[in-house]
């Protein structure tokens, strides 16, 4: 397990003095990709065979929203590994100890040159951590869009601050675009989001908004190609 201490911060919240989302996500995303710091061995493996992990989906579950001036603790933590697919769980807790979210999430490996899936070799895996698989609830990592009644709405370009050090828009870009999309009052209380196609600079980003009494599914696609497709729950 791997784990980073926030302090909610000014720059982190919301106009009631609450944790973001959005923030609450890159606190999340950060953990992730640190964590590999604390397994040397997968690190040079990764590195020699010019391998990423890149997140596919994640599920959270929003129990408590922090508020300014909070300390936070985030925990990351591998339960489970196939040879091009891992599985882990990231939690934020508060000062006592508490969850605030629990979350769970699908990487991919995939060759950095190419952009395709690539196999981790078994020993690799046997060399890994792994912890238990946390308690929550598990939906299915798949999201289906409802097949009519969506609301298409002007498209959004991916700019240079949207992009991270693998050269696409950041995972987290991605709700934060969708969540202006909410109608006003909607809480978000659970999320899923399920990664197909990477957005890169200067690519327009086509939402089509389905809403229902119990959650808004946001499809954001560039040209004919879903990119990825957000789910939120009251």
């Amino acid at each position: 397990m791997f784990s980073l201490n926030y302090k909610v911060s000014t720059s982190t919240c919301d106009s009631e003095g609450r944790l973001k989302l959005y923030s609450a996500l890159q606190m999340m995303q950060d953990c992730s990709e640190m964590w590999i710091d604390s397994e040397p061995g997968v690190k040079q493996y990764f590195t020699e065979q010019n391998m990423a992990q890149l997140l596919a989906s994640r599920q959270v579950e929003v129990i408590r929203v922090p508020e300014y001036k909070e300390e936070l603790t985030v925990t990351t933590s591998v339960y489970g590994m196939k040879p091009m697919f891992g599985f882990r769980n990231t939690f934020i807790y508060d000062a006592e100890g508490r969850p605030c979210y629990k979350t769970w999430s699908m990487g991919a490996f995939v060759d950095k040159s190419t952009g395709k899936l690539k196999r981790v070799d078994g020993s690799t895996i046997d060399s890994m951590t792994m912890e238990p698989q946390l308690e929550m609830t598990y939906k299915d990592r798949r999201i289906t869009l409802p097949h009519e009644g969506g609301t298409v709405i002007e498209g959004i370009k991916v700019l240079r601050a949207d992009i991270d050090y693998n050269r696409h828009m950041n995972n987290a870009n991605y709700i934060r675009m969708a969540m202006e999309l909410l109608p006003k009052g909607f809480e978000v209380r659970g999320l899923r989001v399920e990664y197909r196609v990477a957005a890169r600079l200067g690519d327009i980003l086509i939402p089509t908004v389905f809403q229902s009494e119990e959650s808004v599914i946001v499809s954001l696609a560039i040209g004919n190609e879903v990119s990825a497709i957000i789910e939120f729950t009251r």
